[in-house]
């Protein structure tokens, strides 16, 4: 239930971000979800994409940190109070979010949400037990 994502080192400059999106678009890399985080000197590119092993490669060979990361994709509800839900039972079971961000589904009635977490798999029991439904990697590299 685990799902790989790649982090992309970045500088904080202009052109970086279109160059790394140049360079899995010319490789053939489809992105599915993504979120920047920044600083003054540098970014942070998480990325779930259809060809994990691709992407890493390509942007290795131009020169990029890359790394892979174990998150969570839950769906959830797309209406409001949908993440209140799954964020209360986590805290209820002192589960800490290291980070997350969220795409809806085309035209679907859920979104989805990709956590990091402290206890990853601790944190697949509990939400599985509450009946929140923990998506396959798989499911979101091919959608």
């Amino acid at each position: 239930m685990h799902v790989e994502q790649i982090s992309i080192f970045i500088e904080n400059k202009s052109g970086r971000l279109a160059e790394v999106t140049r360079i899995l678009g010319e490789a053939g890399v489809n992105i599915r979800a993504l979120s920047l985080a920044d600083t003054s000197d540098f970014g942070i590119l998480r990325l779930i994409v259809n060809d994990r092993e691709k992407a890493q490669s390509v942007l290795k060979e131009k020169g990029f940190t890359v790394s892979k990361t174990d998150v969570v994709a839950v769906e959830v509800p797309d209406r409001p109070g949908g993440l209140s839900l799954i964020l209360q039972t986590l805290d209820g079971e002192n589960i800490n979010v290291e980070y997350m961000y969220a795409f809806v589904e085309r035209c679907g009635e859920n979104a989805v949400i990709i956590f990091r977490f402290d206890e990853t798999d601790r944190a697949i029991t509990t939400l599985l037990a509450k009946g929140f439904n923990v998506l396959e990697g798989e499911r979101l590299y091919g959608m």
